[in-house]
């Protein structure tokens, strides 16, 4: 003990006697200036304990350089400072990695919760609060934080604003822009549906992404957590085509996509890998309670070769995650979702759950897009081959030895290294007379970071900003009254009696969340406000009304000009009608605000002739850059 008190720094405290060694020069000028750095710190009065703190936490991994990323953008850096003051995991105290949030309004990275969970430990982190048993065996990943800590990131780089969401389209065909049922088919459900048409251009055996190039009426592709109401609407987008199968390829030519779909109870899902079951196996000739059983083994034989083939070859393979995934923390709450291209590096055989030998394929994700349960701004990286315990006993064990045809270059994305098989069934999408459809759209206002992250927390129920939010144990946000609401009247037992003539014990009553068939009773009797979540949505309020106020002060002043005056005079209407509605007036909508606009502008027009007769200028100068313009567009 008496040496561990006595014991210095070698780097802090040397010896005047110690020898110099020249070749470690470099190492100790760089170690001295790091401990100058460290003590200028603690040195400095003016700072307070907790910016101390943050200061040597950022010269300790590397701060300097996050600080020049953000001086990028220094006009977003209150929003990623909102996000990193609130939002922060509550065992890790970082912007949480596929945040997962307790009913008590806590945040956690998925890895530390699942963790925490594992040490037997049924309570909250942060607040002590009991966690659920149902959300501690199957946590759900909270999409708005995912999406929220996303744009952080993206801000951090001085990027753009991320992903862009899909855009609506009204498509005036004469084939059936969803897919219906018939009147025969409806007690049977979609067993007998039409599928409606197919919105892309791309044959049903095209491997790889879906690319803007093959979609003609968005010119944005399939993009990666784009989310659709059943199989049958995505099939219309080409992520996966069959309407019941798992698998979709040809057993000489490769597997273009596969679907996750909680079918075989021995899939394991691990977001950016996963193992996967091949298909047969079963006797498809009795009932539902027959058909789920497995009985005989399986082979490598059509769909199952078809895997093998795109496993030999490197093709990428899209995958969709569906809600019938029960055993996964990965999927999607409702509907069927995209999550980008994987790639099999392994596939095998060896002895099911059921006792017969099934196929298993490694999936390994190598997209260019970030996974929708991820915050980060970029896609995947090359990454080792996970350790799997079940190949120690595995049986026709087939790895690829060639270089894959879809791999990673050096220009940091993912991309074919050779060329894409050629497709067997081609498709085109043409007009009546021969011309390639394509419409051109006006170019939208686009709108501020803070009033896009905003917009993200949207009630589910009211699609206002969420007031007052509270988050469900199946990660949803509503706004308390407006989940209060929704089940208001209704009582959480019923009573019941043995006709009549004596009193049975009560019985809980299901209350579904109004998102998913989830019961949040439990949650219901005594819900949480998320605290973190409405500081976010308060700073983000009161910044963007700052801003505004701003804007409404530069309108007094005429700084502004043409492109920014419509944008201010909307602005300060929409004060105005605020103020009306505190008063008591009746509320304007949008609507009424535009035709006031419009009025007001016709009579400006009207009483102004020099306006009249600028506008009439410039009317005849686009006209003429139209003619112009003309030629081009007929090439």
């Amino acid at each position: 003990m008496a040496d561990a008190v006595n014991w210095r720094c070698p780097d802090c405290f040397k010896p005047p006697d110690a020898p110099v060694v020249q070749n470690a020069a470099a190492s100790s000028s760089s170690s001295a200036d790091f401990i100058a750095a460290v003590r200028a710190i603690d040195s400095d009065t003016s700072l307070t304990v907790q910016e101390k703190d943050k200061r040597r936490q950022q010269l300790y991994t590397g701060g300097p350089k996050e600080e020049a990323a953000n001086r990028v953008n220094p006009d977003n850096n209150d929003v990623l400072n909102i996000l990193d003051d609130t939002l922060n995991c509550s065992i890790c105290l970082q912007l949480p990695e596929r945040p997962v949030t307790t009913p008590c309004g806590h945040n956690f990275c998925l890895k530390c919760f699942q963790r925490w969970i594992r040490e037997r430990k049924s309570t909250c982190a942060n607040c002590r609060a009991p966690i659920p048993a149902k959300m501690a065996s199957q946590p759900r990943i909270n999409s708005a934080l995912v999406i929220a800590i996303r744009m952080a990131r993206t801000l951090r780089f001085g990027t753009s604003n991320g992903t862009s969401k899909v855009s609506h389209f009204i498509h005036n065909q004469n084939r059936p822009d969803k897919a219906f049922t018939t009147e025969r088919a409806k007690k049977t459900g979609k067993a007998n549906a039409c599928s409606g048409k197919i919105f892309v251009t791309i044959p049903g055996d095209h491997f790889g992404p879906i690319s803007a190039d093959n979609d003609p009426e968005r010119n944005l592709g399939v993009l990666v957590g784009e989310t659709w109401e059943d199989r049958f609407e995505c099939r219309q987008w080409g992520a996966h085509f069959p309407h019941v199968a798992g698998i979709a390829g040809q057993s000489d030519y490769g597997a273009q996509s596969v679907a996750l779909s909680g079918g075989y109870e021995d899939d394991e899902d691990h977001g950016e890998w996963f193992l996967y079951t091949g298909s047969g196996g079963r006797d498809l000739s009795g009932n539902k309670r027959t058909n789920k059983l497995q009985s005989f083994d399986q082979k490598f034989d059509k769909l199952n070769e078809a895997l093998r083939v795109s496993c030999l070859k490197g093709y990428p393979v899209r995958v969709v995650r569906s809600h019938k995934e029960k055993r996964s923390s990965y999927a999607p709450d409702k509907g069927v979702r995209y999550d980008g291209v994987y790639r099999i590096e392994k596939c095998w055989r060896k002895a099911g759950k059921q006792g017969f030998k099934v196929c298993r394929y490694l999936f390994v994700r190598c997209d260019n897009e970030p996974a929708p349960w991820t915050s980060d701004d970029h896609g995947d990286r090359p990454r080792a081959l996970p350790p799997i315990k079940e190949l120690n006993g595995a049986t026709d064990m087939t790895e690829r030895k060639g270089a894959p045809a879809w791999d990673y270059d050096d220009k940091c994305c993912w991309m074919w290294k050779k060329a894409p098989p050629p497709s067997r069934k081609p498709v085109q999408c043409e007009n009546e007379d021969g011309t390639k459809m394509r419409k051109v759209r006006p170019k939208k206002l686009a709108m501020s970071v803070k009033q896009t992250l905003l917009k993200e927390f949207s009630c589910l129920l009211c699609r206002e900003v969420i007031d007052q939010p509270v988050t469900t144990p199946c990660a949803h946000n509503f706004c308390k009254a407006c989940l209060e609401g929704a089940f208001a009247g209704q009582s959480f037992t019923r009573q019941r009696t043995c006709e009549g003539r004596r009193t049975l014990r009560a019985k809980k009553n299901i209350m579904k969340c109004p998102s998913c068939p989830t019961d949040i009773s439990d949650f219901l009797q005594k819900p949480q406000i998320n605290r973190e979540l409405m500081n976010v949505i308060e700073s983000l309020k009161r910044q963007i009304a700052e801003e505004n106020a701003a804007l409404s002060d530069d309108v007094d002043d005429g700084v502004l000009d043409g492109n920014n005056e419509v944008l201010a005079e909307e602005v300060v209407e929409t004060d105005k009608s605020v103020e009306d509605d505190k008063e008591g007036a009746q509320p304007v909508n949008e609507t009424e605000i535009k035709q006031t606009h419009k009025r007001k502008r016709s009579s400006d027009i009207d009483n102004d002739p020099e306006r009249e007769s600028d506008i009439a200028n410039d009317v005849v100068h686009n006209l003429e850059e139209v003619d112009s313009a003309i030629p081009e567009l007929a090439v």
